[in-house]
Formats: C-alpha cells, sequence, structure tokens
C-alpha cells in the first residue's frame, strides 16, 4: 500500500516536471520593417514539420513577401522559385484544415494553386501567407454577400428601380464599396420576399466574435490550411500590407524576410508573449 502510495506521489511529480520544461518551437520572422514572432499548431504536423525543416535549413532566408494586398493578406516564402528548382520539385503538402483554425488577423495559412487545378485543397511546398483582412459588421458577415449582389443586379434591372439603380451607379463610379455594401445589406430582406430566397449565411460564434472584433478573411475558411498565428509583431504585418505595389500585387521596393526556429519553455511564452496555450485533455 505505502509503495503503491509513494508510486503515485512520483507519477504526479512527474507529471509537473514534464509540464514546466514541455516547448514549443518559435519562429521569428525578421523583415526591415522589424520581427515578427509566431507559434504554429500541433495538429496540422506535416505544415508545422515542413515549415520548421524549411526554416532550419535557412530555405526561407531572402525570400520575399512577394505578393501584398492590403486588406486581405501579405504572402511570401518562395523558396523554390528562389532557388529555382524545376516545377517537377515543387512539391506540395497534404491539406490539413481543420475547422477551428479560421482566418482571423494574424493567422498563418499555406498558399496553394486553385480548387480546378488542385482539388485535394494541397498546400505549397514553401509559400504561406499571413491574414491582414479587415473587420466586419454582423449583418454583412451571416450574408450570403455573393449571392445578395446577383439577387441586387437582378433587382435593380427593373424599371421600377431605376433611382436605386442611378444610386448604385454613382456609388460604384466613386469607388464608394463600403456604402454600395450597406444599400445592398439594406436591401435583404426585401429581395429575400422578392425571389423567395435566403441570403443568410452560416456563420459559428467563434467566427462571429472574431471577423467583428479583429477582423480577418472569412471566405477563406475551410478552404486553405491554417498552421499558425503571429503572437507578437502584428504591427509588422500591417506595415508591410501598406506597402505600394505594381503587377501582380508586388511591391515596388522588395520586402525580405529571415527566419529562424527556436525552442522555448511554454511556461516562458505564455509570460513572454502572453500566448495561452490550449489544455490538454
Amino acid at each position: 500500500m505505502k509503495i503503491t502510495r509513494v508510486l503515485n506521489i512520483l507519477l504526479c511529480i512527474s507529471g509537473l516536471l514534464s509540464c514546466s520544461v514541455e516547448k514549443d518551437h518559435l519562429v521569428k520572422i525578421e523583415t526591415r520593417h522589424g520581427d515578427m514572432y509566431a507559434l504554429l499548431f500541433d495538429d496540422t504536423p506535416k505544415h508545422k514539420n515542413n515549415f520548421i525543416k524549411l526554416a532550419e535549413g535557412g530555405r526561407f532566408d531572402s525570400t520575399q513577401f512577394h505578393r501584398i494586398i492590403e486588406n486581405f493578406m501579405i504572402q511570401g516564402g518562395d523558396v523554390f522559385g528562389k532557388e529555382k528548382l524545376p516545377q517537377e520539385e515543387w512539391y506540395t503538402v497534404p491539406a490539413e484544415i481543420n475547422p477551428k483554425h479560421i482566418h482571423k488577423k494574424g493567422m498563418i495559412a499555406a498558399a496553394r494553386l486553385g480548387d480546378n487545378a488542385n482539388p485535394e485543397k494541397a498546400s505549397s511546398g514553401s509559400q504561406f501567407y499571413i491574414v491582414h483582412g479587415k473587420v466586419y459588421s454582423k449583418p454583412e458577415l451571416v450574408t450570403d454577400m455573393r449571392q445578395l449582389g446577383q439577387k441586387f443586379n437582378q433587382f435593380i434591372g427593373l424599371e421600377s428601380n431605376k433611382e436605386l439603380r442611378k444610386e448604385y451607379l454613382r456609388l460604384y463610379e466613386a469607388k464608394e464599396f463600403d456604402s454600395l455594401n450597406m444599400i445592398m445589406l439594406q436591401t435583404k430582406e426585401q429581395l429575400e420576399g422578392f425571389y423567395n430566397v435566403s441570403l443568410d449565411k452560416k456563420m459559428t460564434p467563434q467566427q462571429i466574435e472574431a471577423y467583428t472584433s479583429e477582423g480577418g478573411t472569412p471566405h477563406l475558411d475551410n478552404e486553405y490550411t491554417v498552421f499558425g498565428e503571429i503572437i507578437k509583431g502584428i504591427e509588422v504585418m500591417e506595415a508591410i500590407a501598406q506597402e505600394k505595389t505594381a503587377a501582380l500585387d508586388k511591391p515596388i521596393e522588395p520586402v525580405y524576410m529571415k527566419v529562424s526556429v527556436s525552442q522555448m519553455n511554454k511556461k516562458k511564452i505564455t509570460k513572454e508573449f502572453g500566448y495561452a496555450f490550449e489544455q490538454s485533455k
């Protein structure tokens, strides 16, 4: 009996010690705008391991954030292009899409080819993007804006709605797109009744909370693998997102990166970066 008790105590102590020394990989992305720090998710192991392998091999270094779209994302890490590898060596990583990892601001996700050429949604073996996005109103978020736009365009094509059509065209020519969205949303209920359709889009409480507060790019959810998150230096990402761009959304002045990985105690990460790890069950 005493032996069993002692063993139980030793097991508890061992468990506490293992928790206190549990480590994770801390990613550092250095740019001319400053440094970003990120963690990669354990439940996307193929993406996490691939990213760490490339970073530890120095292969991300001197790649660029080569595609920048403000209020959307910044994309970079074209290792294969930098190394001038033949396209047959541009490997992909199987999709690890997890509905709980949404495209809120600061999330890291893998770039990929479109569905026509890539129905499995496999990720690029090197290119990734960091979500910039924007903050949404709840009505905009829970509405199928594509379908709303289609029905609205049909509606204003009717002669009885010519005044609404004039206002729409005025706002469009003035590039007042937020006002355009507002007009369409204001007619949503009328359109649903007129065409006997539902223009709603299902969103989880997590999505609604994130996209109406922090912001992000909700239309990418469940389409691309989100595998990490910026935990410090979000202002650096925002500065990069404001770079002036030319053709193909490429920044006029290159934004190079250097990526390194170090292992750090999880408790230290929480203390220094304020990041709360999920409790293992």
